[in-house]
C-alpha cells in the first residue's frame, strides 16, 4: 500500500546524494514523496520524481557557491572552530526554526514517516512533537560514542585494556564538552513545541525510531557495539543528479587510469587539486579529473596526462580506474571500494580525516597530508598502483559490499516505520541517548 513520506535535507554537501537516493527507491515503490530543502537543492530533489519543498524560515544555503554557504567551516582556523559552526548555524542554532518549519510541512501534508539527517536536529524535534515515526540517516560512519569504538574524528584504532579504555573515556568527555553550547538553543525548540527539554545535546540525536547508517559495516571497527534501535543498511552508489547524466570522457591512452575527486562543496580546494595534478604529470597515468560545482575547472592547471572536468559520473569512470585519489569524502570513498578500486587518500576537513584512517585500516589505501607537496603525492600513488595488496583489499571490500547492498534494507526499514498503527511512533520510551556530527 501506498505511503506518504517527508524527507528533510540541508545542503550538506555529500550528505544529499545518498539520502536523495533514498528518496528516489521509495518514489519508484509507488510511496509519496515530499523533500522540504534548501532551495539550491531544487533540482537534484525533482531529479529524483519526489515533490520539492523549501525552508520557509530554517537557513538557506548553497555549498557550491561559497559566499551562499551557511556555515562557512572552510574559514575555520581550528577543527574546533569548523566544529562550532555547525553546532551553531545548523544542528543546534536553528533548531527552532527547522522545527517550525518541518512542523507546518506534516500539519499540511501528514506523513507516514518522517525521514531527516541526523545532524537536524530541529527536524527531529518536530517528528516527536507530532508523534510521528522518524527515521534519521547518517550519510558517513556512524559518529557518536558506542562501546567498542574510539572516540570519532580523531583517527585512533579500539582500544586494547584498561589504558586504552581509560583512554576513550577521557576523551569522548572532551569530544563531548563542547556540544553544552548548543544546548540552550535545542531545548529551547523542544519547550516551544510542548517537549521536555533534554540533559544534553547527545540525549537528542538517539530520540528517533531508527538511526539507519548509509555505510558499510564492513568499513567500521568490527568491535563496535551499536544501539539497537541503530540499523546499517549499506551505503548508497548513486551518482548524484548533477553528475550522473554527464557523458563519460577518458584522457587518451591505455596507460592506467587515475580518478582525482576532492569536496563536491568549496574548501578552498583549488591548490590542492593543482599539486595533485602536478603529481601525476610525473607519472605514467593518465587522469580523470574531476573539479565538482564548487570549482571552475579552468581555474584549474593541469599537465598534459591530466583530464580535468567540472564533472563526470564516476560510477562509470571506476569501471577504468586503476586507482582513486580523494579528499576521503565518504560517497566517493564507498563508490571506489564497491568498485574495488584502491585510493589515495588527502583529507581536507570535516569527518575526512577518520574516514581515510577507516580506509588505512582496511588495508585499501594510504592517506598523505592535506599539505602533501606533488612528489609526496607521486609516491603514494606509485605506492598503491604497485603494491597488489592494495587492490586485493578493495576488492575485498567490494564483495563486503555487494553483499550488503544486495537487498535495499534502508528503504525497507523506512517501509516497517510507515506500518506501525495509526498514531505514530509509539513515543519517546522507544526512542533512544547519545558524540560529534560531521559535514562531507
Amino acid at each position: 500500500m501506498s505511503k506518504n513520506f517527508l524527507f528533510a535535507l540541508w545542503a550538506g554537501g555529500g550528505a544529499v546524494p545518498p539520502a536523495l537516493s533514498v528518496a528516489r527507491a521509495l518514489r519508484e515503490r509507488g510511496h509519496g514523496v515530499r523533500v522540504l530543502a534548501d532551495r539550491s537543492l531544487h533540482d537534484e530533489v525533482t531529479a529524483t520524481g519526489a515533490e520539492f519543498v523549501d525552508w520557509t524560515t530554517a537557513p538557506q544555503g548553497d555549498t557550491s557557491d561559497p559566499a551562499k554557504d551557511v556555515i562557512k567551516d572552510f574559514e575555520a582556523r581550528t577543527p574546533l572552530g569548523e566544529f562550532a559552526r555547525l553546532r551553531d548555524r545548523i544542528v543546534c542554532g536553528p533548531a527552532a526554526d527547522y522545527a517550525r518549519d518541518a512542523l507546518a510541512e506534516l500539519r499540511a501534508h501528514p506523513a507516514d514517516v518522517l525521514v531527516t539527517e541526523y545532524v537536524l536536529l530541529g527536524v527531529l524535534t518536530a517528528g516527536e512533537a507530532a508523534d510521528v515515526p522518524v527515521a534519521s540517516l547518517v550519510t558517513t560512519l556512524y559518529p557518536l560514542p558506542t562501546p567498542g569504538g574510539p572516540p570519532f574524528g580523531l583517527g585512533l584504532a579500539p582500544a586494547t585494556g584498561p589504558l586504552g579504555r581509560l583512554r576513550d573515556r577521557i576523551l569522548t568527555g572532551m569530544t563531548v564538552r563542547p556540544w553544552a553550547k548548543g544546548l540552550p538553543a535545542l531545548n529551547n525548540a523542544r519547550t516551544a513545541n510542548g517537549l521536555p527539554p533534554v540533559d544534553s545535546v547527545m540525549d537528542a540525536f538517539d530520540r528517533v525510531d531508527r538511526c539507519l547508517v548509509l555505510s558499510p559495516r564492513a568499513l567500521d571497527h568490527p568491535g563496535r557495539n551499536f544501539p539497537t534501535h541503530v540499523r546499517h543498511v549499506g551505503p548508497r552508489l548513486d551518482d548524484p543528479a548533477w553528475a550522473g547524466k554527464q557523458e563519460l570522457e577518458l584522457p587518451e591512452g591505455d596507460a592506467p587510469l587515475v580518478l582525482v575527486s576532492l569536496s563536491s562543496s568549496f574548501m578552498n580546494q583549488r591548490r590542492p587539486l593543482e599539486r595533485i595534478a602536478e603529481a601525476l604529470g610525473t607519472l605514467p597515468v593518465r587522469a580523470l579529473l574531476t573539479t565538482g560545482p564548487a570549482v571552475d575547472p579552468a581555474t584549474v592547471n593541469a599537465p598534459g596526462n591530466v583530464l580535468v572536468t567540472a564533472a563526470a559520473p564516476h560510477t562509470a569512470a571506476l569501471r577504468h580506474a586503476a586507482v582513486t585519489i580523494t579528499h576521503a569524502g565518504h560517497g566517493t570513498v564507498v563508490k571506489s571500494l564497491a568498485a574495488g578500486v584502491p585510493l589515495v587518500c588527502i583529507p581536507q576537513g570535516r569527518d575526512q580525516g577518520e574516514v581515510a584512517h577507516h580506509v588505512e585500516s582496511t588495508g585499501a589505501g594510504v592517506t598523505v597530508s592535506k599539505s602533501a607537496s606533488p612528489r609526496a603525492i607521486a609516491r603514494a600513488v606509485d605506492r598503491v598502483l604497485n603494491d597488489p595488496s592494495y587492490r586485493r583489499e578493495a576488492r575485498r571490500m567490494a564483495a563486503e559490499i555487494a553483499a550488503e547492498t544486495a537487498t535495499d534494507e534502508a528503504v525497507l526499514e523506512i517501509e516497517a516505520l510507515a506500518e506501525r498503527t495509526t498514531g505514530g511512533s509509539g513515543g519517546a520510551s522507544e526512542r533512544g541517548t547519545a558524540s560529534s556530527p560531521t559535514r562531507r
